[in-house]
């Protein structure tokens, strides 16, 4: 039995010594912002504690809608929040058409895995110039109307009949892709879930599992007669939910909704290369996240200004990609939610996103010590300013308390690459996929930066030299 350590004083009487106890410090999360209760679970899962609703000060702050730039700009450097500034560049289905048929101009082979899209009304006569192109060659298409910036299935159509089309309105047209990859007859999508870490340097992270989401009637070629079928043609939840033939099936190979885990089992089990599937999901993902990327880095920036490259960043971002695949296995975006839902109307939704959750907080690698440290850093930064450079204790080479910072900081770091390693897709370990991103890099900031002041163009002078050197 250990008892505590004692004194003897001038009379010979002995007392206790109290040691002082070490205060250990505890993380902070602000889920107000969010209506899901999983987020909720996870927190606590992951022994954080829960904020007041006002408290800004919090370590995490969890928002199911995007944030104001304000905001960002407000939050202090040991802060993270779950939305980076820009990223609707891609989020929006007219701005995600819009930047990509930049990028197709000037990438045609990188870039051929999102169908032709127009934006109505701007892009309405290059519409009917390729119908007429169509007619001319005796074909006929089906094209797919989505509204530019709806979600959940709200106000999607499929149309043969182009003369229908409402000239004024804003929308996106699409053509639709009638030879999908079937499961069991039926057509389906695929949602990934994407991990944005960091703008400057990019990192992005994909997680291991997902959704597939089935239609609800046996899938046939698109006519005139099966157009209105819109079980059969969608694959949103949100649509297929309200069939009486969607089954909620709790058995891992049954049911219209299913995990990626499994899907990429029955790939394996049927002799498809699981492999190259993966491989191409990440390619499409990267792809189209370096479109996103000179918008990402722009806004984030006039947000955080001075921040110098390769610092810890203050936001992050949970993406849904959607994607389809074609009978030949070949992935095709479909759009990109920010604000993916984590509702967990089954327990496969539980599952799947309690694991995104997880696997997203521990890759943040959120430490109580961030805020004191951060204070400490403020304080020391207000007595430099006061009294001048020599004011401060500098923290000399080979010093203990240098040792012991640069020791934790190393020890940080390898925990940190080890989680990162099995979901990392930006930056790839492979040198050759590395090199042909960054080819795309530079040509994305090229595009961004062609026709800007010469001011924007000087403060993003080569940020792709900088975020390597910080890789």
């Amino acid at each position: 039995m250990n008892m505590p350590p004692t004194l003897s004083n001038q009379n010979g009487v002995k007392r206790k010594v109290h040691t002082k106890k070490k205060k250990k410090g505890f993380i902070t999360a602000n889920v107000a912002g969010t209506k899901y209760e999983i987020v909720r679970i996870v927190i606590e899962e992951m022994i954080f504690h829960k904020a007041r609703d006002d408290d800004e000060t919090a370590n995490l702050i969890w928002n199911d809608s995007s944030v104001q730039h304000e905001k960002i700009a407000e939050l202090r450097n040991y802060q993270r929040i779950n939305h980076f500034p820009g990223m609707g560049e891609i989020c929006r289905k007219d701005c995600l058409a819009r930047n990509m048929a930049k990028m197709i101009k000037s990438q045609p082979q990188e870039y051929s895995f999102i169908p032709k899209t127009w934006i109505f009304p701007a892009e309405c006569t290059q519409f009917q110039n390729y119908v007429k192109e169509l007619k001319r060659k005796r074909k006929q298409k089906t094209f797919i109307v989505k509204p530019a910036n709806g979600a959940m299935g709200h106000g999607i159509s499929l149309i043969r009949n182009y003369e229908k089309l409402p000239v004024q309105d804003h929308f996106i047209v699409q053509e639709y892709l009638d030879k999908p990859f079937l499961m069991e007859g039926y057509k389906f999508d695929l949602r990934f879930y994407i991990l944005v870490t960091s703008c400057d340097p990019l990192r992005v992270f994909l997680y291991n599992d997902g959704l597939v989401r089935m239609g609800t009637e046996k899938y046939h070629t698109p006519n005139e007669s099966n157009l209105n079928q819109l079980y059969m043609h969608l694959t949103n939840y949100s649509v297929n939910k309200h069939n009486e033939n969607f089954e909620r099936d709790e058995t891992v190979d049954k049911g219209s909704k299913r995990s990626i885990g499994w899907f990429t089992e029955f790939l394996r089990t049927n002799d498809y290369d699981v492999a190259k599937f993966w491989g191409d999901v990440s390619e499409l993902v990267v792809k189209t996240l370096i479109v996103a990327e000179p918008h990402v880095l722009h806004a984030y920036r006039m947000c955080r200004p001075g921040q110098p490259p390769g610092s810890a960043s203050i936001c992050f971002e949970v993406l849904g990609f959607d994607i389809i695949l074609d009978r030949k296995l070949k992935p095709w975006l479909l759009e990109i939610n920010r604000a993916p839902s984590f509702g967990t109307d089954q327990k496969i939704d539980y599952d799947v996103k309690k694991g995104v959750l997880l696997n997203t907080l521990k890759l943040l690698n959120i430490r109580a010590s961030d805020k004191r440290r951060n204070l400490a850093q403020q304080k020391a930064e207000a007595q430099r300013r006061l009294y001048g450079q020599g004011s401060t204790r500098k923290l000399t080479a080979g010093s203990s308390e240098w040792e012991r910072q640069r020791h934790l900081l190393e020890r940080r770091r390898e925990e940190l690459k080890s989680r990162q390693t099995r979901l990392r897709i930006y930056p790839p370990d492979d040198k050759l996929l590395l090199e042909k991103y960054e080819s795309l890099l530079s040509a994305a900031f090229q595009t961004f930066l062609a026709g800007r002041a010469a001011s924007l163009q000087k403060e993003m002078n080569n940020p792709l030299k900088r975020m390597k050197a910080c890789t």
